[in-house]
């Protein structure tokens, strides 16, 4: 298995872990955060249903100046629009490097804000960022659900509410 393929393996499986997630979120908590500093569960949500985009601006792009104003994620009203987002944002990640070369993941990538340089890599190093951020604000979002009281999805193996919900049904 190339590069290539691992990445794309493993971003289908954290897509796949993180749309389980994401559709626990109710429509009624988009506007709620746990803490004033914290982003609410909307714009948590929307970050990481933006995710899938990165891949494909960091495999066709030298980088990002988010002092340009250039990159925008999209806004939703619902859930149902949340998961569409999402799943857009994901296949174009898939598809964008699915087309792109080992070579190109060699080249360098620069995240910056203005004449602030935030980062320095190589894509490779920036699409297992992206994917180490869809991983952690997963978990963030586990940890929003949890105290809003909603079940949440297990992602390497069953949560203590689907283990809670599997002694059920082998008690009875």
């Amino acid at each position: 298995m190339n590069i290539i393929e691992a990445l794309l393996k493993e971003l289908t499986n954290e897509g796949n872990n993180t749309r389980k997630m994401l559709e626990r979120i109710p429509n009624e908590d988009h506007d709620w955060q746990p803490h004033p500093k914290s982003m609410t569960v909307r714009r948590l949500a929307a970050h990481i249903a933006d995710l899938g985009n990165w891949i494909g601006m960091t495999v066709n792009s030298p980088g990002l100046d988010f002092a340009t104003g250039e990159w925008k994620e999209e806004e939703f009203e619902n859930t149902a629009g949340l998961l569409d987002y999402f799943e857009r944002s994901l296949a174009d990640g898939i598809a964008q490097l699915g087309k792109t070369t080992e070579e190109v993941l060699t080249e360098t990538w620069t995240l910056q804000n203005g004449e602030h340089i935030i980062m320095v890599c190589t894509k490779y190093e920036m699409i297992r960022i992206v994917l180490a951020q869809m991983i952690h604000h997963r978990a963030q979002m586990g940890v929003y659900l949890r105290l809003l009281n909603i079940p949440i999805p297990g992602s390497y193996g069953p949560s203590a509410d689907e283990l809670e919900e599997m002694q059920k049904y082998q008690t009875a």
